[in-house]
């Protein structure tokens, strides 16, 4: 294709590394989306709850874990976020590859649902922090003018993430779901990759011997986020965050239980239900792939703060219908992966957007506090999600519910600066 030529085989390297550490961090944080209700049946049922473990008490425990994980990306993407600034990108990559791998193989151990909670905590710093500095690693790598298309193909890793989560469920789905967890510490091999082959960016190093860094400043440098030259791009880029966060997480992750529910599945064994909720999720995110490929491009031609409004919009509509017009299995796989074009999508335009608001010295403390801090409020979403349920009754309406999220991306659109056309801040 012509937007490749002239990028090097380094450049390529670097987008690969960071790529393979997002595909395998959206693989560890979707395996507790796929085992959710295995897992805290029998970790609800071995515990001092009482009685049969009903559904509600499964939403409503879930969305707590849901939740303590939220708020452990957000902390681990604003701190390892100031710590790529401070440290260089390359070995806090690593760093948090390591956390999360560690701590998801971890949560084979756990014998009660806080045990679960902990070790969720414990790998959403790694996950969170991963993300900052694999996003400010590419986009100062790459050529300026194929920066967004970089940053689709970073973002697409999630999709493929996906896949091999859905695909580990299928191959293991009678060993039950604590093989699945021990599964997830393998992606500990690529922070080898990480240390062999990809250096700091020389944009990173210019500026840090132009600044040294001391901790203090680093914190200070956080503070700069919110000085009126920036201000604005923060909030905004924060609550674009937010939006997105509080919708996947609060909605589109609780299609595994939608599968689960479906009238049709209803007396299947679990080995059976399993393999339907893999399939599923594999619908979902081929769709979310072509949403993460699809953003850069559309971005390229139409502009940032279009191509959010159309994710927005379609989410918006597509999450009130996936949860309610469907009747059978066959009908649900039909409108995931559209769903998943919109409502997943999205997240490619963070990679895109953030880094071009800040320069070098902010860039990874920047995106990070923004792709992070509206995750702290969003981290509320599962747990909204969980007592929606109880109090309307089914994970449809409560899901349909949380899509009104999105109105608040489309009020706030208007307000954000345009950075298409423009080089990365220095």
């Amino acid at each position: 294709m012509a937007w490749m030529h002239g990028v090097t085989t380094y450049q390529w390297l670097v987008l690969f590394v960071a790529w393979l550490g997002w595909v395998f961090d959206a693989m560890d944080a979707t395996i507790y989306a796929i085992v959710l209700h295995p897992a805290l049946h029998e970790l609800l049922q071995a515990g001092a709850t009482g009685g049969e473990v009903t559904s509600e008490q499964i939403g409503w425990y879930g969305g707590i874990v849901f939740s303590v994980f939220l708020i452990g990306w957000a902390l681990g993407g604003i701190g390892f976020g100031m710590a790529a600034d401070y440290f260089g990108r390359t070995k806090t990559l690593i760093a948090t590859i390591l956390i999360y791998a560690v701590f998801t193989g971890l949560a084979a151990l756990a014998q009660e649902w806080w045990h679960l909670a902990i070790y969720r905590f414990l790998t959403a710093l790694g996950v969170g922090g991963e993300w900052a500095a694999g996003a400010a690693i590419v986009a100062e790598t790459w050529p300026e003018e194929k920066r967004s298309r970089a940053a689709g193909i970073l973002q697409s890793a999630w999709a493929f993430g996906f896949f091999i989560a859905a695909g580990c469920n299928l191959l293991l789905k009678d060993s039950g779901w604590r093989m699945l967890f021990l599964i997830g510490i393998l992606p500990a091999f690529v922070a080898l990759l990480v240390r062999r082959w990809v250096k700091e960016p020389e944009r990173w190093v210019q500026a840090h011997e132009r600044e040294p860094r001391s901790a203090h400043t680093s914190w200070l440098h956080l503070v700069e986020l919110f000085r009126p030259s920036l201000r604005r791009d923060t909030l905004i880029g924060s609550t674009l965050a937010f939006v997105a966060v509080f919708g996947v997480w609060g909605a589109t992750n609780w299609a595994p239980t939608l599968i689960r529910g479906m009238p049709d599945l209803q007396g299947q064994d679990s080995a059976a239900l399993a393999e339907k909720v893999s399939y599923a999720i594999m619908a979902l995110n081929a769709g979310a792939l072509f949403g993460y490929l699809g953003f850069g491009p559309l971005a390229e031609r139409f502009g940032r703060r279009p191509v959010f409004g159309l994710m927005c919009l379609g989410s918006l509509i597509l999450l009130p219908a996936t949860y309610f017009v469907p009747h059978s299995y066959a009908e649900v796989l039909l409108l995931l992966p559209v769903l998943g074009f919109f409502n997943n999508g999205i997240f490619s335009g963070f990679p895109i957007y953030l880094p071009e608001l800040y320069p070098t010295r902010l860039r990874a403390t920047g995106s990070g506090f923004c792709f992070n801090a509206g995750r702290i409020l969003a981290s509320a979403a599962p747990f909204v999600t969980g007592w929606l349920v109880t109090m309307l009754g089914s994970f449809n309406n409560a899901a349909s519910t949380i899509a009104l999220i999105y109105l608040l991306g489309l009020a706030i659109l208007p307000f954000a600066t345009e950075t298409k056309g423009r080089p990365l801040p220095e």
